[in-house]
């Protein structure tokens, strides 16, 4: 398909998504071709197109947004106003642990840092903000991942290529369900060397007024300074406190 028609058919489709709303929670196709001048034939192929996707529903008439529309929302949402929010936080987290604290969201299939709290350290983990890690490797992945639906798990684990980053690495679709599994029943996840050697992590959930996972918050340290025993018994009631404060503000 040539750029300019994939461009022309990706406008025509967000033009019907624009009018939906309060007023109008169902379109036919007739309606969404008149509200946005385009003929039925194409207004058809863009409605059923939006339906295959997954942002609308359709019973044999009336075409309907589904909660997937809201993903469109959220991206907006996590890449400008949650950074600024979660700055407070990384920061309490920073001063109460005296090391780095991150912010991290699921994109495509890896944890994309959006914000980070530096501690000054000589030497630090590597992550930085606009760095991503695959999701199967990572505490921050972990958690989440257990923020899909089992259904949405499943598609990630059939199309999941882990590649070993160390020994410890995750590498069967088993292994990496079980811990996102965990992750998910103990809203916690602890990464011992498995994405990267000597650095050990531990993820929280950010939950929103939904009670949807939109974020994890997260601290990493080098292996020779932190144990896991320390990590889970000092870090982790910080990192839930500045988690669910955060929560409370989306």
């Amino acid at each position: 398909m040539p750029a300019a028609e994939g461009m022309a058919g990706l406008a025509k489709g967000l033009a019907i998504l624009e009018h939906f709303g309060q007023a109008r929670p169902s379109l036919t196709i007739s309606e969404a071709a008149e509200l946005t001048g385009l003929s039925r034939a194409v207004a058809r192929r863009c409605l059923l197109t939006l339906v295959e996707v997954g942002y609308l529903t359709h019973d044999g008439r009336y075409f309907a947004p589904t909660p997937r529309l809201l993903r469109l929302g959220d991206a907006y949402v996590e890449s400008t106003a949650l950074p600024q929010l979660a700055e407070p936080h990384l920061a309490a987290v920073r001063e109460n642990v005296q090391e780095s604290a991150s912010l991290a969201v699921l994109q495509n299939d890896d944890a994309l840092f959006i914000a980070r709290s530096e501690a000054r350290r000589i030497v630090n983990t590597g992550v930085r903000v606009g760095a991503a890690v695959p999701a199967y490797a990572s505490a921050t992945g972990h958690v989440l991942l257990a923020g899909l639906t089992e259904a949405d798990l499943e598609v990630y684990l059939a199309r999941c290529t882990p590649q070993p980053r160390t020994p410890k690495t995750p590498r069967t679709a088993a292994e990496i369900r079980d811990r996102v599994h965990r992750a998910r029943e103990e809203r916690a996840a602890f990464t011992d060397e498995e994405l990267e050697y000597g650095l050990r992590s531990l993820a929280v959930p950010v939950l929103d007024s939904r009670n949807h996972v939109v974020a994890a918050m997260s601290v990493s340290a080098t292996a020779a300074r932190i144990s896991m025993s320390r990590m889970r018994k000092d870090f982790l009631p910080i990192l839930h406190e500045q988690a669910d404060l955060l929560g409370r503000k989306l």
